[in-house]
């Protein structure tokens, strides 16, 4: 399968501000998450994806085309969501989507038609002939996506889609960006804050954190690669139990004790070495008159995933600032 995306030794600079530093990626068509802080790098790197700016360092190829020499031929065959209002004051949504097109280089009786029916699509089509400033925030976001998608674009770029929406509209925002995610031979680039949104619409994942890639692959990969935990509840003192899955190597997250009028015991967060066998909680228990009375696998979202190797990056400086962490919202 052809390459979409093709980074090799990529660093930029704003003055003494280093935002992107050595990124190296090689990514396959289809849905692409790429997740970090406010501040990690994803505008940057979308940018530097456009052609908008040269990187500092490095070379950039988008769909087999040199990022920083393609110009026009490369911004026909890409769509670009950005998170700012990009919104026009004066046309209504029909001008808006239109101009998007012959920007792209379509013609303006084909940019024309393929509005009516991108908007048509994105269920805008009775406010097409609406003027922008009457537009709410979602149907404004809609219109940001028709103005990306009126040139049929074989990659789109979208830069926090889902900014500013209620749960509602950050519903229906994702559940359209899921039907364009699985279109044959067209791939996204979806940049976001919000680990949900990420999971929701892409396979596959970019993490980075202070201008550096720290993962990038399949999201199944990337959470096979987890840490095993489990949460523990047992009958009894269990100290010496808690004891003996230290000496196995065992890491007790979390731990307490419980005791109440019906029940003495304790339960527990904990986790295992990857080549353990869950038989061996039994027999731990067995041995220290433990009763083990829930033994559960946690399950490794992204959102574990992307703070697990968060937490593994702490101490590495670059230069820049701390940001807010990313968040998960419920979908």
């Amino acid at each position: 399968m052809a390459l979409v995306l093709e980074l090799a030794g990529v660093s930029h600079w704003y003055g003494a501000f280093r935002a992107l530093t050595d990124v190296e990626l090689r990514l396959e068509a289809g849905p692409i998450g790429l997740v970090g802080q406010n501040g990690a790098g994803k505008s940057t790197l979308m940018q530097i994806l456009l052609g908008l700016i040269r990187p500092t360092q490095g070379q950039a190829r988008v769909l087999g085309l040199d990022a920083r020499t393609a110009g026009m031929k490369l911004r026909s065959r890409v769509g670009y969501m950005p998170d700012r209002n990009a919104l026009i004051p004066g046309l209504n949504g029909i001008e808006y989507v239109a101009l998007a097109g012959e920007m792209c280089g379509m013609a303006r009786r084909q940019a024309l038609r393929r509005a009516h029916e991108t908007l048509s699509h994105l269920g805008l089509e009775d406010a097409r002939y609406r003027r922008l400033d009457q537009y709410s925030l979602g149907m404004s976001q809609r219109l940001k996506l028709a103005a990306t998608l009126v040139h049929d674009p074989d990659l789109m770029l979208l830069d926090e889609p889902t900014s500013g929406l209620d749960p509602e509209g950050r519903a229906a925002m994702l559940n359209l960006l899921g039907t364009l995610a699985h279109r044959p031979g067209k791939s996204l680039l979806l940049a976001s804050h919000l680990l949900g949104d990420i999971e929701r619409v892409c396979g596959s994942a970019i993490i980075l954190d202070q201008g550096r890639v720290l993962s990038v692959g399949r999201i199944e990969t990337l959470r096979a690669a987890r840490q095993r935990g489990y949460r523990l509840r047992w009958d009894n003192a269990g100290a010496a139990f808690l004891d003996s899955l230290r000496s196995q190597g065992v890491r007790i997250e979390a731990s307490r004790e419980l005791a109440d009028r019906s029940a003495v015991g304790g339960e527990a967060r904990v986790i295992v070495p990857a080549d353990w066998q869950t038989r061996e909680f039994f027999a731990a228990a067995m041995a220290h008159g433990v009763t083990l009375q829930m033994l559960a696998a946690e399950e490794e979202d992204l959102d574990a995933v992307y703070h697990r190797l968060i937490g593994g990056a702490t101490g590495r400086s670059t230069g820049n600032a701390p940001a807010a962490v990313p968040t998960r919202e419920a979908t």
